[in-house]
């Protein structure tokens, strides 16, 4: 049984533009999904840029946990981590470019963060 639009039947079946839709979005989410990844972003965009600098800003975030993340951050081409031969040895983390093409995604889920946190205390 289709379902009716508008006096026209709806097919329910997958569509090219379904399956590109589904497709980006499933390759958004491996390379910036997550607790964490967009936090981290964050973080460095405010000018934290050593490991126990962004262990402190991200709150809840263990020493093993943000170094996965931040390989995998790396790996994607949003940071390069810089080794500072020396004594001690110090290593800081950049972001690079492509990760400022984050920056409208990071504003729409911080208004609709906001806007939803509101409702929620709102319907207490």
């Amino acid at each position: 049984m289709e379902d009716i639009k508008d006096g026209k039947p709806v097919s329910k079946e997958f569509t090219d533009e379904c399956t590109t839709v589904l497709n980006a979005v499933s390759d958004a989410l491996y390379a910036i999904g997550g607790k964490w990844k967009l936090m981290i972003i964050i973080a460095m965009a405010r000018g934290n840029s050593r490991f126990s600098e962004l262990q402190r800003q991200v709150k809840g975030i263990s020493a093993r946990v943000l170094s996965s993340e931040l390989k995998e951050l790396e790996m994607n081409g949003f940071i390069i981590k810089k080794v500072a031969v020396g004594y001690p040895v110090t290593i800081e983390y950049e972001l690079l470019p492509y990760s400022h093409t984050l920056e409208e995604l990071v504003g729409a889920m911080t208004r609709w963060g906001i806007q939803h946190r509101e409702k929620i205390k709102s319907e207490r």
